[in-house]
């Protein structure tokens, strides 16, 4: 492997115009995301047909355990903002999701009173913990790459989704595959070895991360409390926290509770180190929420995909025999399509002054997935409630989700890595995985709806809820839009400067 030779911390050899590192982190992720969308495009069916949930139960399941996905890379960035440093904690988490995965192919014989259902309490419980170190800070070492101005951190990003994206891809062909064709323990199993190879991809690109992401402070580690050095005494709390999570995924409603206690709690701790900071830092902080505020609306509608739009297109679409899991791969085929023409897009737009600012961006991905599911229910109606939609109209309702996922996600992230102060970064991307969090659980709970009062999906109840989230959003759109201006200003772009330190976030 050719050594570095870094310029004031940063890589002077490129590959594609772009630091040699982003390549470890976008096939270390692809792994990863391999794993998790294979897994989670069986998901919903593997609570249905194998555990024999409800249509709602199993709805509600599936919000609680993205949810807390999410919300669990908030201790994990504090963790490693304190502590570990981002590599550490990437490198714990993907030993735990490995496990965890790998766990998710002990089925057992089925149904609720199957005592293997504890295995798969456990399974979700290690990858919710070690989603939770890796998510937040393997993106937040992506922006540890670039000087804090440099032009090319959006389209770093997008490269950095696609590869989020080629992993989906790839993942939901073969574990969904897999999964309904050969048995539940054969799709799970390759998603297990997914995580393993992006574990090992890790491992061996460290040095192409030229020193980003270490412990800001080695020495604490080191220390003895308890009798066990520092760094191993968090590790051990953390593998006693996933009993903790064990618990709780058996106990959905309590999540609820648990996020909106969490949220307040954290938006107050932002708020208040916000009001510790100058002017212009502070005002930044304002604009990062108010972008996090806009992640439950968009994330609750477009999570439907691995829920009850999955049952939906199960049920009620006309699949021509091809597997329901399949179609949750349209989005990701979507991603690394049209990734590089929005990267593209809005470098030229750039250039000629009239690219849309970052609240503008989102307030047009809002417009995007709400018209997406009007499409589905004009689509559904316009064919009649008595007949199967056609499949086509799964494809467009995907399109409009997936334009309006890249104006949002790879836009947030890189504006909450280039508007955060250094020494809040992975807690601030922390609390962007939250408010996804919040997202995937009000999913969970409009998937519950969907359910009907008996907890079984009909059509003409999925399409009559459908109508009304994607009118609403697109009024919530609107109003960002409209405010888009106001919030820009508060991000301060014109005094962006460049820290002359390692972390340059």
């Amino acid at each position: 492997m050719a050594s570095a030779h870094p310029v004031n911390g940063f890589d002077d050899k490129t590959l594609f115009g772009h630091p040699r590192g982003l390549f470890v982190l976008f096939f270390a992720e692809m792994w990863e995301r391999f794993s998790y969308y294979g897994m989670r495009a069986l998901l919903i069916f593997y609570l249905t047909k194998h555990w024999l949930f409800s249509d709602g139960q199993a709805n509600l399941v599936y919000g609680a355990y993205t949810s807390l996905v999410y919300i669990t890379p908030v201790l994990g960035g504090y963790l490693a903002d304190r502590y570990l440093g981002q590599r550490k904690a990437v490198l714990f988490g993907a030993v735990l999701l490995t496990i965890g995965h790998l766990l998710m192919a002990v089925e057992g014989d089925g149904g609720q009173g199957d005592a293997a259902i504890n295995v798969f309490w456990a399974a979700l419980a290690f990858i919710i913990v070690g989603s939770g170190f890796l998510k937040a800070n393997i993106s937040v070492i992506v922006g540890q790459l670039y000087p804090r101005t440099d032009v090319r951190r959006d389209g770093a990003y997008t490269i950095f989704y696609m590869g989020i994206n080629v992993g989906a891809f790839i993942g939901t062909l073969v574990a969904g595959y897999l999964g309904e064709v050969y048995g539940w323990s054969y799709g799970f199993g390759a998603a297990g070895i997914g995580m393993l190879l992006g574990l090992i991809v890790f491992v061996l690109g460290k040095p192409l991360l030229l020193g980003k992401g270490e412990s800001p402070d080695p020495e604490r580690l080191k220390k003895r409390v308890a009798g066990l050095p520092f760094e191993w005494l968090l590790y051990g709390l953390s593998l006693a926290s996933i009993g903790l999570i064990w618990l709780l995924i058996q106990h959905q409603n309590l999540i609820g509770n648990l996020l909106l206690a969490s949220g307040v709690v954290l938006l107050g701790y932002i708020v208040v180190k916000a009001l510790q900071l100058p002017k212009e830092d502070r005002d930044r902080i304002f604009a990062i929420l108010f972008l996090i505020a806009l992640q439950p609306v968009f994330w609750g509608l477009f999570e439907q995909a691995g829920g009850s739009l999955n049952l939906f297109t199960d049920r009620y679409v006309d699949r021509a025999g091809v597997p329901a899991s399949i179609f949750q791969s349209i989005n990701p085929f979507y991603i690394v399509a049209l990734g590089p023409i929005f990267a593209w897009l809005w470098t030229w737009l750039g250039k000629k002054g009239l690219e849309p600012s970052t609240p503008a961006k989102f307030g047009l991905a809002l417009l995007q997935i709400g018209f997406s599911f009007l499409i589905l229910v004009w689509g559904a109606q316009t064919t009649g409630m008595e007949n199967m939609t056609p499949v086509i109209f799964i494809f467009l309702i995907y399109l409009f989700q997936t334009t309006g996922e890249l104006c949002l996600s790879p836009v947030g992230l890189s504006a909450m890595n280039r508007l955060a102060p250094a020494q809040m970064a992975s807690l601030i991307m922390g609390a962007w995985f939250f408010a996804t969090a919040g997202g995937n659980f009000v999913a969970g709970k409009i998937g519950e709806a969907t359910g009907g009062h008996d907890g079984e999906m009909s059509k003409e109840g999925t399409i009559a809820i459908y109508s009304q989230i994607g009118w609403i959003t697109i009024a919530v759109g609107i109003g960002v839009l409209l405010v888009s201006r106001i919030v820009k200003r508060w991000m301060h772009l014109d005094t962006l400067k460049d820290t002359t330190e390692g972390n340059t976030l």
